[in-house]
């Protein structure tokens, strides 16, 4: 039997309708609503999509969204200044730092000069710590975004066994925490454990699989344990084909519930920022 798909973009659709109510709501009480500013260091190709989707999502919850562009030769102290400026503005709920930056800027301590209260994006050690302590505030969207789509499956995840492949700050370390929080048995496998050849070991074992590597058809398929929830949050370009880090064709064989690429993770990661945004601007006016 094949396994039900698990499409981001229809989880994403009815957690916008919510957001988008609770925008209008909002802007009813307070007479003003979110604002949302992203700062890039030049231009890439690959972030301009990504930003194209932030500002049409914002645009469709009536959340005003702002784009700074700085200069290529923009020196780290002069991006913390601009973040400081940003700190400083009460109209601005969230601040976002689009990446790739210059290899000369220091991301975490960039994501660091942020406030936690307008770390949207969920980086700063505050909001991380925060995770930590099972009092999340606002979590990494990424990371939230493969819970999510966890949690729609209604599986129970107490005592459950969790495997994520990766331990990225983006991903693997928050989502291994929002797991533990709900008590499931967790483990973050990495390029160690490949090395020691025990990652299907791993694999065979869990329940719950999320892998962020970002290397195609890492996972085989015949590792999957059979009724497993797979959630694939790589994504790899192949023959023209984007792809996923698990063999897709075999897994969705063997598992319950299995995520598309694309189509799964990356639809949600959008939605996870602007709720995030609006989860900002209510904390911020006590609503």
């Amino acid at each position: 039997m094949s396994a039900k798909l698990l499409e981001g973009k229809i989880i994403a659709g009815r957690i916008k309708e919510g957001l988008k109510k609770d925008v209008e709501t909002m802007k009813q009480k307070t007479g003003s609503g979110p604002r949302l500013v992203s700062i890039q260091v030049g231009e890439n190709a690959a972030s301009a999509v990504y930003i194209k989707s932030q500002a049409k999502t914002a645009e469709n919850l009536g959340i005003e969204y702002e784009l700074k562009t700085l200069a290529p030769s923009t020196t780290q102290d002069g991006l913390t200044r601009e973040i400081e400026t940003m700190n400083g503005n009460k109209k601005v709920t969230g601040i976002i730092i689009q990446l790739p930056l210059p290899k000369n800027i220091d991301h975490k301590a960039v994501m660091s000069s942020v406030l936690p209260e307008k770390d949207i994006e969920g980086m700063h050690p505050a909001n991380l710590g925060r995770m930590l302590l099972g009092n999340a505030g606002l979590i990494p969207c990424t990371a939230r975004a493969a819970m999510e789509l966890i949690e729609s499956t209604g599986v129970k995840l107490y005592g459950k066994e969790a495997v994520i492949i990766g331990h990225s700050e983006i991903v693997g370390k928050p989502l291994s925490l929002l797991l533990l929080n709900k008590f499931a048995t967790t483990t973050v496998c990495h390029i160690a454990t490949g090395e020691r050849g025990i990652l299907p070991e791993h694999v065979k074992r869990a329940e719950i699989l999320v892998v962020a590597v970002g290397k195609a058809g890492l996972v085989k398929g015949e590792w999957i344990k059979p009724g497993a929830v797979v959630i694939d949050v790589g994504i790899n370009r192949v023959d023209g084909k984007l792809v996923g880090d698990v063999e897709f064709e075999k897994a969705k064989e063997k598992a319950s519930f299995i995520t598309p690429v694309p189509g799964g993770v990356g639809p949600l990661t959008v939605t996870m920022l602007m709720r995030n945004t609006v989860k900002a601007f209510k904390t911020e006016h006590g609503l």
